[in-house]
């Protein structure tokens, strides 16, 4: 789910909750889905792009067949990037205006992989998030929430020789969507990867341990592999908290295989 899906249920709707789904309605249908995958015994670990929990879902996700394209020929038009396109403050969420933003400052950090455990080098890492209020900087955002002036949300870095990134952000706080009543999403930061080109592109999101909001989120809860949603909670790493400056959390993303971390489905109509 991208930002401006979540922004388009923030916006306010006259009185609309009330005649929303509940949040006990909700977690039904979420115990009933999980109830008949484990009776059917299969191995399902990317997200359901229609999950009936997730109402929005039922209106887009793709109804046909996608149009398959030649890549190559699509690469000789796209936009590319180097790797003297990205600087090493792009990285550092918190030092981009000229005060210091609020809230738990954060560093996450962790390798990209493919399926074999090879390091996936120098690709863009790109990521966006809500402020510690839980408010992004979009006009569609209208959550009753501070926008903090010295927090944008947005980074960006290339993978090293060994296939790490890292990231210095702001812990991003739960909000408010419209999905049914009194819906609040986990605090997530969504991450973008590239490949060689922009035509390469892969979509998830990263969580944090412990989130009480966990069972209650349909986003979350439309993997309904417990395992494969496990993998995109980050740990925290008390090796990579820094004295007197920020926490750290750990998250390594894997591209392909068995334990490839679960990705937003490209979603194209015909």
């Amino acid at each position: 789910m991208t930002e401006t899906d979540e922004l388009a249920q923030n916006a306010p709707a006259a009185d609309s909750d009330s005649a929303l789904s509940t949040q006990a309605d909700i977690s039904g249908e979420i115990a009933g889905t999980s109830a008949d995958y484990e009776r059917a015994g299969r191995d399902e670990t990317q997200p359901r792009l229609d999950y009936a929990p997730y109402r929005s879902s039922l209106l887009r996700h793709p109804t046909k067949d996608l149009h398959h394209a030649d890549p190559e020929t699509i690469e000789l038009f796209a936009p590319v990037f180097g790797h003297r396109d990205v600087g090493a403050p792009e990285s550092d969420l918190t030092i981009h205006h000229t005060g210091e933003p609020v809230g738990e400052r954060i560093v996450v950090t962790g390798r990209v992989l493919d399926g074999d455990g090879r390091p996936v080098r120098h690709q863009l890492v790109e990521i966006w998030q809500a402020n510690a209020a839980g408010r992004y900087i979009h006009k569609r955002d209208q959550h009753p929430a501070p926008i903090d002036p010295n927090f944008t949300g947005v980074g960006r870095t290339l993978t090293d020789g060994d296939g790490h990134y890292t990231f210095s952000t702001i812990k991003p706080g739960p909000y408010p969507w419209k999905n049914h009543y009194n819906a609040w999403r986990p605090a997530h930061i969504h991450f973008s990867l590239f490949g060689t080109e922009f035509t390469q592109r892969m979509i998830t999101q990263m969580y944090f341990p412990g989130d009480p909001l966990f069972a209650l989120d349909p986003i979350y809860q439309a993997i309904v592999d417990p395992k494969a949603r496990e993998r995109l909670v980050a740990t925290y790493d008390h090796d990579v908290t820094q004295h007197e400056w920020a926490t750290g959390y750990h998250w390594d993303i894997v591209l392909t295989g068995t334990h490839r971390t679960p990705m937003e489905e490209e979603e194209v109509q015909a």
